[in-house]
This record gives C-alpha cells, sequence and structure tokens, in this order.
C-alpha cells in the first residue's frame, strides 16, 4: 500500500515534489506518512528499506499528528510494514524516519473506544517493560520509561480512563514512551505480537495483549499488573485464535516470530532459539 502511494505521489507530482507529508490517525497511518516520505526520496520498493539504517536519504518533511494514543510511532525511528510476501513485520528503522514536526492534541481522543484506547495505551506499556527487562539499556531511555509506565498506571487504574485528564497522560506517555522504545529495544512480547499479525492478522495493539498474557514465564510481574488494569476496566482480550491452527500455521508463527532476532536477543540474549524451541512456542 505504501508502494502504492509512492506511485500515486509521483504520478500527480511529477512536476515537483509535495513540500511536506501530513500523517493524521494511529500508529499505522503514521507509520504509512513515515514510510511514504522516505520513499519519495530513495529509490526502490518499500521492502528495500525493511531493516535497520538502510534509509541513506533525508525523506520529504513530514508531520505526524497522532489520533491514538500508545504505540509511541510518533516519536520512534521506525515505521513499521507488514511484508506478506516475505512473511516479515519489520519496520524502515532509520533516524530518517522520524518526524520533522509532530502536534500532540489530547482532545483527539475523545471518539476512539473503550476496547482501542486500551489497546492501545498497553502497547506504551509493553514496551516500556521489555525496554527495561532488557539486555541493552540506556539511563535516558529507563528513565522516560519510567515515567511512561507511572502514567499508564494511573490511567488504568483509575475510575474513569477516559477522562480528559487522562488524555493528557496518555498521549505523554505514549511520546515519552516511544522515545525511550527508540533508543532501546522491545523483547519478547513484539515478536510474538507480529507472528499473530502476519498469520492471524490480528492488529498489532490487540495482538500485544494477547501474546503478554502468554508470556508469564518472561514477564511474571507486568503480566500480573496487565491483568488488574484489565479487570479494573472490565476489558475483555480474544482468546483461541489458535485453536483450529494447523502444524503448517503453527510453523509459520513461529518463523514470523523467531525472525525477529534483535528484540529476542535484547530479551533472551544470543541463545534464544534455544530457548524458543517449536514446541514451546506452540504451547
Amino acid at each position: 500500500s505504501v508502494d502504492a502511494l509512492k506511485h500515486d505521489i509521483l504520478v500527480n507530482y511529477a512536476q515537483q515534489m509535495p513540500t511536506a507529508i501530513v500523517g493524521i490517525g494511529g500508529g499505522s497511518t503514521l507509520d504509512s506518512a513515515k514510510a511514504v516520505s522516505n520513499l519519495l526520496t530513495n529509490p526502490g520498493p518499500s521492502a528495500n528499506y525493511q531493516g535497520w539504517d538502510l534509509v541513506k536519504n533525508p525523506g520529504i518533511f513530514k508531520v505526524g499528528i497522532p489520533t491514538l494514543a500508545g504505540t509511541g510511532a510518533e516519536a520512534s525511528r521506525t515505521c513499521v510494514l507488514t511484508n506478506y510476501d516475505t512473511g516479515v513485520k519489520l519496520g524502515m528503522n532509520s533516524n530518517f524516519t522520524l518526524f520533522d514536526y509532530l502536534i500532540l492534541d489530547p482532545s483527539l481522543l475523545a471518539t476512539v473506544t473503550r476496547t482501542q484506547f486500551f489497546y492501545t495505551g498497553m502497547d506504551t506499556y509493553i514496551h516500556c517493560v521489555e525496554s527495561l527487562e532488557g539486555n541493552i539499556r540506556h539511563a535516558a531511555a529507563d528513565e522516560l520509561s519510567e515515567q511512561a509506565l507511572e502514567l499508564v498506571r494511573e490511567v488504568f487504574l483509575s475510575s474513569d480512563m477516559q477522562s480528559e485528564e487522562n488524555f493528557e497522560k496518555l498521549m505523554a506517555a505514549a511520546f515519552l514512551g516511544g522515545t525511550a522504545i527508540a533508543n532501546s529495544m522491545v523483547g519478547v512480547v513484539h515478536p510474538f505480537s507480529a507472528g499473530l499479525s502476519i498469520v492471524r492478522g490480528t492488529h498489532h495493539c490487540e495482538a500485544n495483549c494477547i501474546a503478554l498474557q502468554a508470556l508469564k514465564d518472561f514477564y511474571p510481574e507486568a503480566t500480573n499488573e496487565f491483568e488488574l488494569m484489565r479487570a479494573k476496566q472490565n476489558i475483555t482480550i480474544a482468546s483461541n485464535l489458535c485453536t483450529n491452527a494447523t502444524d503448517t500455521d503453527h510453523h509459520q508463527l513461529r518463523e514470523s516470530t523467531v525472525v525477529h532476532e534483535k528484540p529476542l536477543r535484547n530479551a533472551l540474549g544470543e541463545n534464544f532459539l534455544e530457548i524458543l524451541t517449536p514446541e514451546r512456542v506452540r504451547s
């Protein structure tokens, strides 16, 4: 889809490049805007740039306006792309991917549904936990993650998670968490979430919640705290997504998970494949 957007823009703006790309929406929209900006000044398809520091030229000036809070896409140096041909969900991780300008307006969260508000907020919670419990640590990222986690707790342990005050807190937490993860690394949850997105088509933030519930062995304290917040807000998390999964499905799920070597090394060390055996991943 981002390759198609690039093509349309190059056709319609053949005489002169656009002045700016504006992304207004949730994480997927913001990531699409960042990706299109990069692609307009770098040759070839988006798949060429899935990885770390593969983007060589600065993109078109880009503005981010999040209407959801949690993914941190407005602050991160990546734009996550799902490549169904290769079975890889991986971003353009580059300093050139950062937005040049942001507008953070908490009032834009007023129309978000309760479940989506919870799912996206939990993305901040989860990637900050993964950052703090990983091996790739950075003092500034740790501090930002801690601040983001405190704000998330205040929001989702309150009686009214969708108050105007909590809109401000969650938008601040999302920005802090996104900045933190740009200077550190996620862990086990995000690779499993990516597998669910690739094979089962589950949206990212919901997939994170599903994955965390299954990974208590790795994140016991966070899983317990997540359950407190989920119960407090009376949110139901989907289950039994893999009840009817075939052996082929399970193979694809594992392959789409363990391909994320950097976060898994961050969380589990160099021998992560010995820990995430086919049997354990299936379980």
